[in-house]
């Protein structure tokens, strides 16, 4: 039995990460991180904290368990590419935070939604590019048939919003 406070905490603590909480549960980080928001909770990525932003009492004393489902099994193979896509969109939107309200971390985005439903593929041309280690290591997470996806629905997202794209 995991209490929601306990967790919370580990998390915050670095003591436990949504990955391990995950394969603990048999489930996706994303499945982890939803049940998480479905809580009341906001990851404030400034302070590396969960804010509770629920309108009822915080559920600090729930079991963390019987939130997830057991019938929500997915292939392991989704599953990995599903927890590989959360753990770069997380980071990602870490980076970007600090320029936005926080109703950015609940709002979906372009890339989420690629990442979740891969689009038929434009005709497309290749480059090379250097990347520095830290960004290396987010596009590293993502499972090589998305990579050229999440890099180009990046820097769209940033190039539209320097009004550079319609």
């Amino acid at each position: 039995m995991m209490l929601v406070k306990k967790m919370l905490n580990g998390i915050m603590m670095k003591e436990i990460t949504i990955k391990e909480l995950a394969d603990r549960y048999d489930v996706s980080t994303r499945t982890i991180q939803s049940k998480i928001k479905k809580l009341g909770y906001e990851w404030d990525s400034k302070e590396s904290i969960y804010r509770y932003v629920g309108e009822e009492s915080e559920p600090l004393d729930v079991d963390f368990s019987t939130l997830i489902s057991k019938n929500s099994k997915m292939p392991a193979e989704q599953k990995l590419a599903t927890s590989e896509v959360a753990a770069s969109t997380s980071y990602v939107d870490e980076s970007e935070s600090t320029s936005t309200s926080s109703s950015k971390a609940s709002t979906v985005d372009a890339i989420d939604l690629l990442l979740q439903h891969p689009k038929e593929r434009s005709k497309r041309v290749y480059r090379g590019f250097y990347f520095d280690d830290d960004v290396l290591s987010i596009i590293d997470r993502v499972p090589k048939s998305y990579k050229s996806e999440l890099v180009n629905e990046a820097l769209r997202k940033v190039f539209k919003e320097k009004g550079l794209l319609d």
